[in-house]
């Protein structure tokens, strides 16, 4: 019997990915990086979420293939240029266990006006408890902060130790990319990979209202 080695991005979704969501735009759409067999994007998909699921395992991104409101494009994160138009805009982006330094900025700058940046992964001294080990893979103390402040207002960071779904070292941090006042008027914001676009990635926009986040709430 050929024995084959387990999907990544399986499993339940993380639980910081579920206490934060609710703070998404209605139909926002959401890029999944790194999204393996798509634990967060078929999660956030149900909950009328519209989503880019991007990763270099074709394997993992084929159990996506036809699921509803999920686009999936195969790219290499690190090896290749930037796989998405310089103006692709999204109203979420979400990553866990997954860290390339380089793509930070990217990140940051394709959250849409309310966009959330909803990141979870390894922290220093995640080697002393198992993988990842590598220094390159596990975020420096107050790392993530430092990386997403002054840029977008956060909501809530954690560093530290946790228990579930395994011991680890981690950090994680919801942060808020605020629209600027004059986003009131509700006026239409481009939104790369929408609802009827998502299969169709890299390239295709939809026009979407993606509208200020006024009121933060802190439990879903």
């Amino acid at each position: 019997m050929v024995q084959t080695a387990p999907l990544h991005g399986l499993g339940e979704p993380s639980e910081w990915v579920r206490q934060w969501a609710h703070l998404i735009a209605p139909g926002g759409t959401v890029l999944d990086l790194a999204s393996g067999a798509g634990r967060h994007a078929r999660w956030l998909a149900q909950r009328g979420h519209p989503v880019a699921a991007l990763d270099r395992d074709a394997a993992a991104l084929a159990t996506l293939n036809g699921v509803p409101g999920i686009g999936v494009l195969e790219c290499d994160l690190e090896g290749a240029p930037w796989p998405l138009p310089d103006d692709a805009r999204f109203a979420a982006i979400v990553v866990t266990n997954y860290l390339h330094r380089p793509l930070m900025p990217r990140l940051l700058d394709a959250l849409a006006p309310g966009g959330v940046l909803i990141y979870e992964t390894f922290a220093r001294g995640n080697e002393t408890v198992g993988k990842p080990s590598n220094p390159a893979f596990l975020l420096a103390p107050g790392e993530l902060l430092a990386v997403c402040a002054p840029a977008l207002r956060v909501i809530a960071y954690q560093d530290g130790f946790i228990l579930r779904p395994r011991e680890a070292f981690v950090q994680r941090i919801c942060a808020v990319r605020e629209a600027p006042a004059a986003a009131e008027n509700l006026a239409p914001q481009r939104a790369t990979a929408g609802s009827d676009a998502v299969s169709e990635i890299p390239g295709h926009t939809q026009t979407s209202k993606v509208l200020p986040v006024s009121r933060y709430v802190l439990t879903a």
